[in-house]
Formats: C-alpha cells, sequence, structure tokens
C-alpha cells in the first residue's frame, strides 16, 4: 500500500513537473513573439517572464558555434538584424529545456530622410542590366548583368556608347565591380568566382574564388582598405583586396525600425557606405564601423518614371561625382545627377 502510495505522490509530482515545464515555454515563446515588433537595441536587458525567470536555475542563450548566460544585447554576441537563437534553460528541478527564439535587434537612432535637387540627367542604354556602377572624373565603369549578355564597359558620362567594352563568356552573370588603383574587381552572381581587369584596356588579369560564406555576389565597392560585398542578405562581407576570397569581418545592416535585406548595388563615398536595396526605390547611407543605416536618400519618383511598371527595372547604380551622386537602374535609359542637401 505504502509503494503505490509513493509511486502515485512521484505520478503526481512527475505531471506537475511538465505542467510547469510546459508553462515556462509557452510564456517564453509569447514573450519572444510580442517582442519580435518592438525589437532590441545593444545594451537592453532581456527581461525574461517571472514565470521562467522564478523557476529557472540558470539562463543560457545559444548561438550555435557560442554561449551567453548574460540576458544583455552584446554586440560580442548579437548582430543587428535578427539573430536566431536557443534560450537553455535548466529548471530548479534539474530538468533542461530548449526553446528556439528570433531577437531582432535595431539600430539606436532613427536613420535621417535625406533631401537631395536634380542637378542634370544623361543618356543611359536602356539594353544595358546595370549591376554594378561607378565614375572617376567623368568617367563611367559599368558591369551589366544577364547570361549571354554579361558585360565589363567604360564610357563618357554623357555618352550612350561605350568606349571599351569587355565581353564575357555566356555562361557567366556578371555582378557589382569597384576600382582599386589601376585595377577593376567584379563579381558574378552564381558562378563563384570574381574577376581582376586592367581599368585602362579593360583586360582580364586573374580570377578569385569568391569566398563560400557569401551566398551569390550581388554589389561590391572599396574603402581604401578592404572591397565590401553583398550577397543580397543584410550583410556587408568586407573582404581582403590581396585575397578578395577571404573575408575579414562580416556586419550587419539594420535601421531604427527596420532589417534591410537584399542590400545590392555599393559605393564607398566621405566615410561612409551607400547602398540600394533590391525591388526598393531607396538608397541607405551605413556607417561603416556599426551597420547602422544613418539616412536613407528616397528615389521614388524617377524610379517610377524609368520602371514604367515593370518591377524588374529598379534602382541599381550608384556612383559620385565630386560631392554630388550620380544614380541609374537596370534598362534606364538616363542616368541622374543629384547634389545632396
Amino acid at each position: 500500500m505504502k509503494r503505490n502510495i509513493i509511486t502515485g505522490l512521484g505520478a503526481v509530482f512527475l505531471l506537475v513537473s511538465c505542467n510547469n515545464n510546459e508553462k515556462m515555454l509557452d510564456t517564453l515563446a509569447d514573450y519572444n513573439t510580442s517582442k519580435e515588433t518592438e525589437g532590441y537595441h545593444f545594451g537592453d536587458q532581456i527581461k525574461l517572464p517571472k514565470e521562467v525567470t522564478d523557476n529557472a536555475e540558470t539562463i543560457t542563450i545559444s548561438f550555435g558555434d557560442k554561449e551567453s548566460q548574460g540576458l544583455t544585447i552584446d554586440p560580442k554576441f548579437f548582430t543587428l538584424g535578427d539573430n536566431n537563437v536557443t534560450f537553455i534553460i535548466k529548471s530548479k528541478n534539474g530538468e533542461t529545456l530548449n526553446q528556439d527564439a528570433t531577437i531582432i535587434v535595431y539600430a539606436k537612432n532613427p536613420e535621417q530622410n535625406i533631401s537631395y535637387e536634380m542637378i542634370k540627367d544623361y543618356p543611359h542604354d536602356p539594353a544595358l542590366f546595370v549591376e554594378g556602377f561607378l565614375m572617376e572624373g567623368n568617367m563611367v565603369y559599368e558591369s551589366d548583368g544577364l547570361e549571354g549578355a554579361s558585360q565589363l564597359i567604360k564610357y563618357t558620362l554623357g555618352s550612350a556608347v561605350p568606349g571599351l567594352t569587355a565581353k564575357q563568356p555566356a555562361h557567366i552573370f556578371s555582378e557589382g565591380c569597384t576600382i582599386v588603383g589601376d585595377r577593376i574587381y567584379q563579381l558574378t552572381y552564381r558562378n563563384k568566382i570574381g574577376f581582376v581587369y586592367d581599368k585602362n584596356s579593360l583586360k582580364k588579369l586573374s580570377e578569385f574564388p569568391m569566398p563560400n560564406v557569401m551566398a551569390e555576389g550581388w554589389g561590391l565597392t572599396y574603402d581604401g582598405k578592404n572591397l565590401i560585398a553583398t550577397d543580397g542578405s543584410k550583410n556587408l562581407f568586407f573582404l581582403d583586396v590581396n585575397d578578395p576570397s577571404k573575408v575579414v569581418k562580416t556586419l550587419a545592416v539594420a535601421g531604427n525600425s527596420a532589417v534591410y535585406e537584399n542590400l545590392n548595388e555599393l559605393e564607398y563615398h566621405s566615410g561612409f557606405i551607400y547602398a540600394n536595396v533590391w525591388h526598393q526605390p531607396f538608397i541607405l547611407k551605413i556607417n561603416p564601423a556599426t551597420g547602422e543605416v544613418v539616412g536613407k536618400f528616397d528615389f521614388t519618383k524617377i524610379t517610377g518614371e524609368n520602371s514604367q511598371g515593370d518591377s524588374e527595372k529598379v534602382l541599381n547604380g550608384i556612383a559620385f561625382r565630386g560631392n554630388n551622386m550620380v544614380v541609374t537602374g537596370k534598362n534606364w535609359p538616363k542616368i541622374y545627377e543629384v547634389g545632396i542637401q
């Protein structure tokens, strides 16, 4: 009889324990869902519900390859944007519980809406599917994509006819490009290689394997020390200019209330990175030290004028002529020079 009573008490204890564990996990899941919209900022405390903290002996956050027991949004562990983590809770009854969560980190300060004035427009060949676009003085260097049509071209601003052209094999889909000294570096979309050209002759000098961590090749620029590339995610990849297959660091990008995926064409100018977002009519101004979006240019009007209802004719060209920004897009018939106010 005594054994039956003990067995019965054990079953009751197990049932209560299971119910408590389920309540803890349900409460934690509800809390995490509620915070996804609001998000966090660096330095914020993760204030878990009392239902969780009162019944937990330890709480660990796992990032897959690293762990932290600090409930603080610490840049040593978290990046801007979405962070997929697992809460590992050791309960006071000795059980270990796991709860997956997405913790979103935003920039602390709202991005500024940057105004500009139209200075001039120039002709652009509407047959060109622009992927990379940059300038030195009045000389334009442009990387055009699509299989069977990819090329690197060089022409004077105002002329719709290229002075030099470097055609690429039919299987290559060209992407972003940038100038480093007397060389041009160019990415490819899914071919997993990049090219190096002589800037003056557009003669191909060499190839390099793109980093495995980059899913694809999208945009490319140079900050005077490293190449900076995008792959269509929220990340900027800083590459060793002497070995572009080597990633020096990865920086995630976010604003005060938005995570910016699909980062595309890039330009570095006067200490900031400028990036367009694929299928969006604006250009972001990004702090290269933190990944925070500090400003935004809205080009809705000229994007609408050039797309003519075709969703693939997107804004996708950023360059600078002095302190003026020069922009164009895929299959656009015009290039625009704007003064930043």
